[in-house]
């Protein structure tokens, strides 16, 4: 079963405990995720099952859409509502504009600071180990991107927001050196992912639908494969040339000669592989997602 699936995360849960579920679910153990969540968050959290596991390498640095709440007046440890207070806890009031000035600050490329608990590595251990176990924690400052970043709200210590960011953004770290900015401290109340890459809350379904789908095959809560990787053109092979493709052959794309990358379908809705171009119009497979004993479907 090879495909793509959209889960509205839950709050409480961590990534790799709905992936459990999920494979539970569909009885299958090739299913991966393309970029975790924190267990407070919630929302859109894409799934990939059988071989388009194998499509992980293209969504490493996708995109991603957030909302949610800064909670102003102390910080906490994990950056986040589910840390213990590091500071004193402050009965605060901020003006939407002060919010917003503030907010412009952390606006396109920045320099930030990992949050100490979070899976970057330190010497290969994640950091979130060594602060469970109080020890210290030193992150390197790296560049992030901040697109998009609005104030939607502001009342009394709590500040509402849109954040479009590039991969590698932590929003726990934008709340936590706002707050510091402002000498009142502050973290993360509430975060919600709505959009990965080319995928939102209009393909998502929730682990209850996907479990309660009596009567209905689970491929059709799958993201139709035409969908996938909007950037790269697509190309329908014959016959023959799915077969060398599938074989590891190269091949010859004349449509697509301008294209660094093709997707290559056998019929509408069977993605069999992603193939390079070497040169001219010649394209090798870089990963093959479909076996050419497989049957299609047409």
């Amino acid at each position: 079963m090879n495909g793509v699936l959209i889960i509205d995360k839950p709050t409480g849960l961590t990534s790799h405990d709905v992936v459990n579920r999920v494979r539970r679910i569909l009885n299958q153990r090739a299913v991966g995720h393309l970029g975790t969540l924190d267990p407070m968050a919630t929302g859109v959290l894409p799934l990939v099952t059988g071989s388009f596991t194998r499509l992980a390498q293209f969504y490493v640095a996708s995109e991603k859409t957030y909302e949610g709440t800064i909670r102003f007046g102390f910080a906490t440890d994990t950056y986040d509502a589910e840390g213990e207070p590091t500071s004193p806890v402050q009965d605060i009031s901020l003006a939407k504009q002060q919010v917003e000035d503030m907010a412009a600050r952390f606006r396109g490329a920045i320099e930030q600071t990992p949050p100490p608990f979070s899976a970057k590595k330190i010497h290969g251990v994640p950091a979130y180990k060594l602060a469970r176990k109080q020890k210290p924690v030193a992150l390197e400052p790296v560049m992030v991107e901040i697109k998009e970043f609005e104030i939607v709200s502001a009342e009394g210590g709590r500040a509402q927001f849109r954040a479009r960011v590039a991969s590698g953004t932590y929003m726990r770290s934008v709340a936590h050196d706002m707050g510091k900015a402002l000498g009142c401290g502050a973290h993360l109340e509430s975060l919600r992912r709505t959009a990965v890459a080319e995928f939102s809350m209009e393909d998502a379904h929730s682990l209850e639908e996907l479990a309660d789908s009596a009567g209905k095959s689970p491929e059709e809560f799958f993201v139709h494969p035409r969908k996938l990787l909007p950037e790269m053109p697509s190309v329908t092979a014959d016959e023959v040339t799915a077969a060398r493709i599938q074989a590891g052959r190269p091949v010859n794309l004349p449509e697509h000669s301008r294209a660094r990358q093709v997707k290559v379908f056998s019929g509408q809705r069977d993605l069999i592989a992603i193939a390079t171009r070497v040169a001219g119009t010649l394209f090798h497979a870089k990963i093959v997602l479909c076996g050419s004993d497989a049957p299609a479907r047409r």
